[in-house]
């Protein structure tokens, strides 16, 4: 079986496995990571999303080979208890979490937006969250925390 390089949080793995394999089973099965989450399986929920050399990527139909020599960055590498991301803190801030399945998507496609979009817009905000879903429903909650992350981001200024 053929072995796959990659940093996975700022720390480089090799696993063995089928390069067609998804790299959410990579990252969880022989990785052990308990983030992403399996949600659909089609791309279509966000639940298992990461950043590929700092773009939100959905694990569950990446191929195991895609990631080779690349960074793969899971919401634990995002930030940490002592030093949290800005979208992580906002979160706490908030109280958003009800089930909290489906914070790995929203938490990790909202930091790579305001990286490259720092003052979006609400309307730019929302396309760039399209698709994500909550079965809670805490989508209000939801933006008022990439709200709050993105004065955060702008040191205090609104957009």
């Amino acid at each position: 079986m053929p072995t796959v390089r990659f940093q996975l949080d700022g720390a480089p793995v090799s696993v063995d496995v089928a390069p067609d394999t998804p790299l959410l089973y990579v990252l969880r099965e022989q990785l052990g990571l308990s983030n992403p989450h399996f949600g659909c399986g089609l791309a279509q929920c966000g639940a298992c999303t990461v950043h590929l050399d700092g773009e939100p990527l959905r694990a569950c139909v990446a191929p195991a080979a895609s990631v080779e020599g690349h960074a793969v960055t899971t919401l634990r590498g995002l930030g940490s208890p002592e030093h949290p991301h800005p979208v992580q803190q906002a979160w706490l801030e908030e109280q958003v979490p009800q089930c909290g399945y489906c914070v790995n998507g929203w938490l990790m496609t909202a930091a790579a937006l305001l990286k490259h979009q720092p003052k979006a817009t609400d309307a730019e905000l929302r396309q760039g969250l399209a698709g994500l879903k909550c079965r809670c429903g805490t989508h209000l909650s939801i933006l008022r925390a990439i709200k709050r992350a993105q004065l955060m981001i702008n040191g205090g200024a609104s957009t």
